[in-house]
């Protein structure tokens, strides 16, 4: 499966599914006008690449690496359904690794990533403390 990247903009962040080596990456602000229509093609591509032949080992994780400083209500829901996704797979025995980058001074992402753990019993969630600033 051919990888998935979306540039950075004011709204939306920068999007890199690297479906080959199992390497997926959100980082950025996430508040598009249509979070819809932002994550809907995401979505779709990451259940075709989870419902699809993997030709990597089923020991080789799959990582996704989220570095948000910000993002909204419709984002929260958009990345909740990726975990959802991600969490099934890992039920099923795929190896999955989530890794919520935060800054130490940023509590509420901090927090943010406590509660989407919560919801994890299957994929590894990892909060990642980092010292670089996130918003850019």
């Amino acid at each position: 499966m051919e990888r998935l990247h979306r540039a950075a903009t004011e709204r939306s962040p920068h999007l890199d599914f690297d479906f080959p080596n199992r390497c997926l990456r959100i980082e950025g602000e996430s508040y598009p006008e249509d979070a819809a229509a932002f994550y809907g093609p995401v979505l779709k591509a990451l259940e075709t690449f989870l419902c699809s032949p993997d030709p990597l080992p089923p020991e080789s994780p799959l990582v996704l690496d989220l570095r948000l400083s910000y993002f909204n209500s419709s984002s929260a829901k958009a990345l909740m359904n990726i975990f959802q996704m991600l969490e099934l797979a890992a039920s099923r025995g795929l190896s999955t690794r989530i890794n919520w980058h935060y800054h130490p001074e940023d509590d509420a992402m901090l927090e943010f990533g406590e509660d989407f753990r919560e919801d994890f019993r299957f994929a590894d969630f990892h909060l990642c403390e980092v010292e670089t600033d996130l918003a850019g």
